[in-house]
């Protein structure tokens, strides 16, 4: 791949490869931000707190035109691209970028150089923390596979670009760049490497996967699945187990793999009681928080504070986590975990998964969010499907990765499991959140190869096997029916909860084998 596809001559000035401290002396001489109490340094994104997933596209041509899942990803022509990328050159003459060359993939068999070019000398550091650093020996006659350009001060003409607002993030697979505008938010960056990586990696058989990852003292690697708010991050930061990697990995014939080489873990509410390592590696100089808000002239974080927005974010290199393996490479899992955080109240603590209904939870990436601020009400608890866990970084069709999946599980044999740290004993506002002192104990027990021992009941309503005892585990936990005053309530929620299921599942049924079909929940139970 040619290094000419976003040159530096581009630009008025570029600062390549700086060291953290460097950059992080740029960014509080610029202004875009200020040191914390902690020494960890604090910026304020502004309009945008989070992905901006309506303002992403991909470029339609003859590559992506029979590939891309089209229902996923917004198109834009390859004209209006090509307007695109000379406005972005055109804007980077007056502009000073922070270039950092890096690595996308901890295997060198599947690692891909990776260019980041920035506005901001804070995106540059947050980026160099997440994305895997080459050795100087590597940076000698270093050529990008991949190059993302960011420049927040680039404002996009929806006539003009074929976009829909002044934010706009623009990928092109065939010269594998990405322009992203409008925006300070520095989760864009490194979600751009992982939809490069979605799109690369089932042509090289390997399964990309929205997942932490870490290993036992045996080496047995475990997978751990989970959207926004259900502890991925929490429970793969295990201090008895080793951490391969935060939250995108590869699955080859050969075991698994980071891309990644750094954390960005949610603190809002974080505590040093509940989330010790995570806390350190926040609170030291050099992490990065991003929205987190300091309180008065000590420059205090306040994690609690959720008026800018409660998708507080910090960025650190995995190495800060004790235990951590830099070499982000591990061999096959024997476990696979699926995490929900059920506000809904009737998810069992864990269940065992066979390969089908582990494939079916996997296309359904179910969890549930609370919709309102009502106390008791049920309609202030909303489902929520994010396919594979991860549709907005998504350029195939899910079932490519689902079929891939479903192929691996029944080759290398693994264990799957359906953990709920959401709510018991009711739903949200009646029932009180799963405790975590419970859910690590299940974890163990599964990942020591203790639970599959255990006797198991079939769940009447979505058919996986739930363990009846656990030692140390209250029983009542277990069946979470026992745990509801109402268990006509319970009934009647769960098969709400059921359809919601088959909703969304219709569009995955003409793509998946039968077996699958019928893995997910029981219908016909649910309307009896």
């Amino acid at each position: 791949m040619s290094t000419e596809t976003f040159p530096l001559s581009a630009a008025a000035k570029v600062h390549l490869n700086n060291s953290p401290v460097q950059l992080i002396e740029s960014s509080i001489r610029r202004g875009e931000a200020r040191f914390a109490s902690t020494g960890a340094l604090m910026a304020v994104t502004g309009e945008h707190t989070g992905r901006s997933v309506k303002d992403k596209f991909t470029v339609r041509d003859e590559l992506t035109e029979g590939k891309v899942w089209w229902d996923n990803n917004f198109s834009m022509s390859r004209a209006h691209f090509e307007v695109l990328l000379e406005d972005f050159k055109a804007h980077a003459k007056n502009l000073e970028l922070y270039v950092q060359d890096l690595h996308v993939g901890a295997d060198p068999e599947y690692r891909y150089n990776t260019r980041i070019m920035c506005e901001y000398a804070w995106h540059a550091v947050f980026i160099r923390h997440l994305l895997r650093r080459p050795s100087m020996q590597q940076l000698i006659g270093y050529k990008p596979d991949v190059t993302i350009v960011s420049l927040p001060s680039f404002r996009a003409d929806p006539k003009r670009h074929g976009c829909r607002s002044g934010t706009v993030i623009a990928i092109d697979f065939k010269r594998n760049l990405v322009l992203i505008g409008g925006t300070s938010y520095a989760g864009e960056i490194k979600k751009s490497a992982f939809t490069f990586m979605n799109w690369a990696m089932p042509a090289r058989d390997v399964l990309p996967m929205h997942c932490s990852a870490n290993y036992g003292k045996g080496g047995d690697s475990a997978l751990f699945f989970g959207l926004s708010g259900t502890g991925k991050t929490t429970l793969s930061a295990d201090p008895k187990r080793t951490l391969i990697g935060d939250d995108e990995h590869g699955w080859s014939s050969k075991g698994v793999f980071n891309f990644e080489g750094g954390c960005y873990a949610k603190c809002v509410n974080l505590r040093e009681e509940s989330e010790p390592l995570i806390w350190a590696a926040t609170n030291r100089f050099g992490a990065i928080l991003e929205n987190v808000v300091l309180k008065g002239d000590a420059a205090d974080p306040d994690y609690d504070d959720q008026s800018l927005t409660e998708n507080t974010r910090s960025a650190y290199p995995a190495e800060w986590i004790p235990d951590t393996d830099v070499s982000g490479i591990a061999g096959q899992p024997k476990n696979l975990v699926m995490l929900t955080a059920d506000a809904f109240g009737v998810m069992p603590p864990i269940a065992k998964l066979n390969p089908s209904q582990a494939m079916y939870h996997f296309l359904s990436g179910y969890t549930a969010k609370v919709a309102g601020t009502e106390k008791g009400m049920t309609s202030a608890v909303e489902s929520t499907f994010s396919t594979c866990f991860g549709h907005p970084f998504l350029p195939l069709h899910p079932s490519v990765y689902g079929n891939m999946l479903k192929n691996l599980i029944a080759k290398h044999n693994v264990d799957c499991w359906l953990v709920n740290t959401g709510w018991t004993s009711g739903g949200y506002g009646v029932g009180s959140r799963m405790p975590i002192k419970a859910t690590r104990a299940l974890l163990d027990a599964a990942l020591s190869g203790q639970l599959k021992n255990m006797p198991m009941r079939t769940d009447p309503y979505f058919g996986f096997q739930v363990p009846t005892e656990v030692p140390g585990v209250d029983t009542k936990l277990l069946n979470p029916r026992d745990g509801w005053s109402d268990q006509a309530a319970f009934d009647t929620t769960s098969r709400r909860l059921v359809a919601d299921f088959h909703k969304n599942f219709e569009s995955f049924v003409p793509h998946v084998d039968t077996d699958v079909r019928n893995a997910g929940p029981l219908l016909k139970n649910a309307a009896e």
